[in-house]
This record gives C-alpha cells, structure tokens and sequence, in this order.
C-alpha cells in the first residue's frame, strides 16, 4: 500500500489519499475541501479512485466529499450512522465555522465496527471510536501497520469533545479499547498534525496516561 497525506482548508485537516501499488485503485479519506490540490495529487500519483471513505461528519473533514465523489462517478462510504446528523447539519457548519459554500451529500454506504473497506488487494477495518464525534471511524490497514484515525487522537493530543455529541470520556475509552490494543509499531495518521504511532502515544500522550 501506498499512501499520501496532504493539508486541506483553513483548518489544515489532513486528507489522505491511500492507493494498491498493484492495481492502483485508491480511497480517498476525508477530502475536506480545496478540491482542485486533491485532483492534483491523484494525477501526480497516477492512481484511480473508486470510494471517498469519511472518518467523522465534521466540515473540515467532509466539505469537498460531493465534488470529488461527483468528480470521479465514486461512492462515498463512512462514516457510521451515529453522525448522521452532522452530514445533515452541513450549511449549518458552514455558517458556524464561516467556510465557502459546500454542497450537501448523502452517503452510499454507512459503516458499522466490522466492516471492511477493499480496493485492489487492501482491505481498511472499520473500528468504531466515537467520542470526538458520536460515529467516529477509523480505517486500519492490519498487514501494512497503518491506521487513518481522524480526530481521535494526534501527536502528543486527542480530539475536542466539547461540539454536540461530544464525550470525552468515551474518546479516552475508545483510544484505549481500539488503538492502544494494536501494536506498538502501527502508524496513525491523524486528522491534523504530523503522523505518530501507538506505542509514542502510549509512553507520552498526557491526555491518555
């Protein structure tokens, strides 16, 4: 597997482009907006992608998920139905957060813990971490040591718990249950921020001690 982390929007949320080397069929993972940076990384990466997959429902990780869908006649899949209504709720996070305007969307797909996510020869597993957002995913690629945890948890931090929905002590019970129980060398790619790995969060996270 191959992947690519690039910055998006305002708020620097991380969208990743993950791809097969063999077929190069891709995911793309949380594309929150700035959708023409998106286009130019598929190019210079030569893949082809078949699923937009979303993390969580918030804007800064789902505002560009219509146009790319639409862009390349691909399905959108995630997140789980428990963040329904922040799909729903998309031109009010608009205003709230003063983003340019976004186009609403609904879901192919909505995910459930167990679930996989295939494309070529990968296979995502769909973890249920809710706390940051009540249907919060996470996509781990078990033979390759990668997890893509969106705003679960970043270098040296943990997602905000204090939007609607939020709970902090589930995120810090989702960290412990779901991505401290992988293995110490598994890579997590968060939402925002530089890449990390479980066993650093493990020895020094302060927010997960």
């Amino acid at each position: 597997m191959g992947y690519r982390t690039l910055p998006v929007t305002a708020f620097e949320q991380n969208c990743s482009i993950a791809w097969c080397n063999n077929t190069r069929e891709a995911v793309i993972i949380d594309p929150g907006g700035d959708e023409e940076r998106i286009y130019a990384a598929v190019s210079r990466e030569d893949v082809r992608p078949v699923m937009v997959a979303l993390t969580h429902g918030h804007l800064d990780h789902v505002g560009a998920t219509a146009m790319v869908a639409r862009h390349y006649a691909i399905p959108v899949i995630g997140p789980h139905p428990d963040d329904r209504f922040w799909i729903d709720a998309l031109q009010q996070q608009v205003q709230m957060f003063g983003f340019p305007p976004v186009e609403d969307f609904t879901p192919d797909r909505w995910l459930q813990a167990g679930d996989r996510l295939e494309y070529g020869d990968q296979r995502l597993e769909v973890l249920h971490c809710p706390g940051h957002t009540p249907g919060h995913l996470v996509f781990y690629q078990a033979a390759e040591k990668v997890a893509f945890v969106g705003d679960v948890i970043f270098r040296g931090s943990i997602g905000r718990t204090d939007f609607p929905k939020g709970n902090h002590q589930q995120l810090l019970d989702s960290i412990r249950s779901q991505i401290f129980t992988l293995d110490a060398g598994v890579v997590l790619v968060p939402g925002h921020g530089p890449n990390t790995s479980v066993g650093d969060e493990k020895a020094s996270n302060p927010f997960v001690r």
